[in-house]
């Protein structure tokens, strides 16, 4: 699971780009319309916590507790990202894909960890000489 944590992460991160630069293109839309949508707003606020979110999951892939904070945020801007009215239906798809990462991060939360193999100690006989 530390894997699927560290790629989530890292995909989190990748893709919070196109999100900024789509929620740049928004504000700038809005601000010439003057038409009032609430996307760019809601874009940026999905920028911030896809990419602190994926931050987190990085650096702390080994804690239950991150994986919780990640659920959480993962689902609060999933459900942003698909409730969000206006011009910017792009932000739909990022909600769907946070979602996803939120339910890999629930089932994270419910598996064992990979325990590592501990070899067995040496014969401690045949350390010491024999006459």
């Amino acid at each position: 699971m530390k894997t699927m944590k560290l790629v989530i992460g890292i995909i989190s991160i990748v893709l919070s780009l196109p999100i900024f630069l789509q929620s740049c293109t928004a504000v700038f839309v809005d601000a010439i319309s003057a038409e009032g949508g609430t996307g760019a707003a809601s874009g940026m606020i999905m920028f911030l916590v896809m990419l602190s979110t994926g931050i987190v999951a990085i650096a702390t892939r080994n804690s239950r507790g991150a994986a919780v904070y990640c659920f959480v945020t993962y689902a609060i801007a999933g459900l942003l990202g698909i409730s969000v009215t206006g011009a910017y239906k792009d932000l739909i798809i990022w909600g769907f894909l946070s979602i996803i990462f939120a339910i890999l991060f629930f089932i994270s939360l419910f598996t064992k960890p990979k325990q590592n193999e501990i070899p067995p100690p040496p014969n401690q006989y045949w350390n010491y000489p024999h006459h």
